[in-house]
């Protein structure tokens, strides 16, 4: 993994990998909520280019923001952190 400059990495589930060379990442983040300050789970689903076609459904992956690369790819797999089962 290249560092450039201020990138952001996040770390999710691979949701569909139904597209040639692209995969749709679930990246799970928990948010205060700004009225009753309970924890809230925001789901956020990312397409990233996945070169190899090597993810699979289920598989946890780290992506990293890159220029675009279509309408709606802003991102990349960097490396595939455990296989699914």
């Amino acid at each position: 993994m290249t560092t450039r400059g201020m990138a952001k990495v996040r770390t999710g589930t691979v949701v569909s990998d139904k597209m040639d060379k692209t995969v749709v990442v679930a990246v799970e983040s928990l948010e205060k909520h700004p009225l009753y300050g309970r924890r809230v789970k925001r789901t956020k689903r990312l397409k990233a280019h996945d070169e190899t076609n090597s993810c699979g459904v289920g598989d946890v992956v780290r992506v990293m923001e890159t220029r675009p690369l279509s309408r709606d790819k802003n991102w990349r797999v960097v490396e595939v952190i455990r296989k699914a089962r």
